[in-house]
């Protein structure tokens, strides 16, 4: 686990060096904090590009919120963190380059009883709601992180990649 805490610009953040600052909370999710939620911390994981990484990002989701004492929480996290670590492993790696790509990263990040789980990758799809069909495989993932969420999004980083979030609370 690791807790880190940076000066650098808010707007400079890339998907090669995201860690995120003791604090940090998404732009579109900071009306969901209220007044005195000063307990603060920041967990974060870097995601193999392997099968094995989701449930690894499982296990390390647990711990941390046992560990900040919000057990509450794990089942619904467990839940996002699987589709957002699935979807960054998919969509967001390129798995054609050689060895450069840079990983996955996956970070939990506490403000009073609110918690946001972020993962940054260096792809450039953009996340979208996908309607499938009744014979499609997969696609209702972000309906899921949605439907248990209080609010979810993404933003670019430069000079490439997304980080993708969602707040529980």
């Amino acid at each position: 686990m690791i807790s880190v805490q940076s000066t650098k610009p808010l707007g400079l953040w890339t998907s090669f060096d995201w860690w995120p600052p003791v604090g940090w909370w998404p732009e579109a999710a900071r009306d969901l904090l209220l007044p005195g939620q000063d307990a603060c911390g920041s967990a974060t994981f870097v995601l193999p590009p392997s099968t094995a990484s989701v449930h690894s990002a499982r296990s390390f989701t647990a711990g941390t919120l046992d560990g900040w004492h919000l057990g509450e929480l794990t089942e619904n996290m467990e839940l996002i963190v699987s589709e957002l670590a699935t979807n960054a492993l998919r969509h967001g790696l390129r798995l054609t380059e050689p060895c450069g790509n840079p990983p996955v990263h996956m970070s939990l990040v506490r403000r009073g009883a609110l918690v946001t789980c972020a993962f940054t990758d260096p792809g450039a799809s953009v996340p979208v709601l996908r309607y499938p069909g009744p014979l499609d495989v997969g696609g209702l993932g972000l309906h899921i992180v949605e439907s248990i969420s209080l609010r979810w999004g993404w933003s670019a980083l430069a000079p490439q990649g997304k980080i993708v979030w969602a707040v529980l609370s």
